[in-house]
């Protein structure tokens, strides 16, 4: 078995990842802020949207594994997207459990300025797109080792 050096002090904040990975979360969703405000969208409602953008009609079910999320957690922000008028909540006729999600046409057309966002955050962020995709893939690693 290999051994791990954590070095001189294990706990020293500025070496810890769980700090750093929080300090960069909140960091990164405060870029996203002002940009989703015009459009009445939190951080987690973007999510949502991008979600159904890419995969359509969803069950609630199906949402909350793609966002990782619970989907007791998905319900009051599904009710507000519903609310301004973005995505519609029905249950099924097959079977009255399933409640799925679907883009109504306002939410399907706020997507054309929504693509702006991905190059605003680029741009303030200030890093190299190679760069943020190596972050992306190491990312994606840590989210796959703890799942």
């Amino acid at each position: 078995m290999k051994s791990i050096d954590l070095g001189e002090d294990p706990l020293a904040l500025e070496r810890q990842v769980c700090f750093a990975l929080s300090v960069a979360s909140r960091s990164v969703i405060a870029i996203y802020r002002p940009l989703l405000e015009p459009h009445g969208l939190t951080h987690p409602q973007y999510l949502v949207m991008l979600a159904l953008w890419e995969r359509g009609p969803q069950a609630v079910k199906d949402l909350s594994i793609a966002l990782r999320a619970e989907p007791a957690t998905l319900s009051p922000l599904l009710k507000r997207l519903e609310t301004i008028g973005y995505v519609t909540r029905r249950r099924s006729s097959e079977d009255e459990r399933l409640l799925t999600v679907e883009l109504t046409e306002s939410g399907r057309a706020l997507r054309a300025e929504a693509e702006k966002i991905p190059y605003r955050v680029v741009e303030k962020l200030g890093m190299e797109v190679s760069e943020l995709e190596a972050l992306h893939k190491a990312l994606t690693r840590v989210i796959e080792a703890t799942a």
